[in-house]
């Protein structure tokens, strides 16, 4: 499987980019968000899980640089790679005041072999102050990427998982960060209640109009715990079969410019939460099955 031949990937990206191997080290720094502590609504959208949610507490609980060493050790063992990009990945990873999202991100920053951070977050929280921080970073040579969870362009959709934000939100993000000369990388799920595979396409079209330097995307995963769950048993909603998912990625693929950077093509959820669809668990199957198809195209 070499996905490469068909679109950029980050990692083959960032190895151009830096001369060598760059992997990503997750980091959870606890942030919340607002579509949980009530500024916008509670409970968080229908597909988020909320065991590993404390609103009462905003503590660290493993400081990043810990973090940061701790993800070293494994991903130099597996890959090899020496050099590090510090994901700030759970939750609104810009939801808090400036000093201290200066202190989490200049945390990871110094850390050795750390060569740049992403930070993911929701398209209603980058005010022009956290921008303006990621400017500076980047201006310093860092590798920064602004990770916008939109997930679909279409308002109702959004309404209907209970996002808490619209697209005029996202519009309106890019805007400024392009502005900044802030890479963006844009995230999509596909399989929404009530979307078809032909939305998630329309949402692409919109995006890459507009604007954005990289693209990840997933199939919606209904996992233990969350409103989508109680949907799913209810037969309220019915996911996405693997064969859709792969021939619409395909086509995400083929409409995609090759300046776009693909941060993932699918994405898996842990076996002790995910409920449906089971294919979601065999990433490798999923991923080997979308080169196949783009090579069967390309044939053709």
């Amino acid at each position: 499987m070499d996905l490469t031949k068909h679109a950029t990937t980050l990692g083959h990206h960032l190895k151009q980019k830096w001369g060598e191997r760059v992997h990503k080290v997750s980091i959870n720094a606890a942030f919340t968000c607002p579509n949980r502590d009530g500024s916008k609504g509670i409970g968080g959208c229908t597909f988020c899980n909320n065991a590993s949610f404390s609103p009462s507490d905003r503590k660290i609980v493993t400081p990043v640089e810990d973090q940061v060493l701790a993800g070293q050790q494994v991903i130099v063992k597996r890959t090899g790679a020496k050099k590090y990009l510090a994901y700030f990945q759970s939750y609104t990873n810009t939801y808090a005041e400036i000093e201290y999202l200066r202190e989490l991100y200049e945390s990871a920053l110094n850390s050795p072999n750390v060569i740049g951070i992403s930070v993911g977050t929701r398209p209603d929280c980058v005010p022009d102050a956290v921008l303006d921080l990621l400017q500076s970073y980047q201006q310093q040579g860092h590798e920064v990427w602004l990770e916008l969870g939109l997930q679909s362009s279409f308002d109702a959709s959004l309404d209907r998982v209970n996002r808490g934000h619209g697209f005029a939100e996202y519009v309106d993000a890019v805007k400024r960060a392009r502005a900044r000369g802030l890479q963006i990388c844009t995230h999509l799920i596909a399989g929404l209640p009530g979307e078809k595979p032909e939305d998630t396409l329309v949402s692409l079209d919109k995006v890459l109009a507009l604007g954005t330097d990289g693209l990840k995307i997933h199939p919606l995963h209904v996992v233990k715990g969350t409103q989508l769950a109680r949907e799913w048993k209810r037969g309220e909603y019915h996911p996405m079969s693997q064969s859709e998912y792969v021939a619409l990625v395909a086509e995400v693929i083929r409409r995609t410019p090759k300046s776009v950077v693909f941060h993932r093509f699918t994405g898996t959820a842990s076996e002790e939460l995910l409920l449906a669809p089971a294919w979601c668990s065999k990433k490798w199957v999923v991923l080997n099955e979308i080169c196949t198809e783009l090579e069967t195209r390309a044939r053709e």
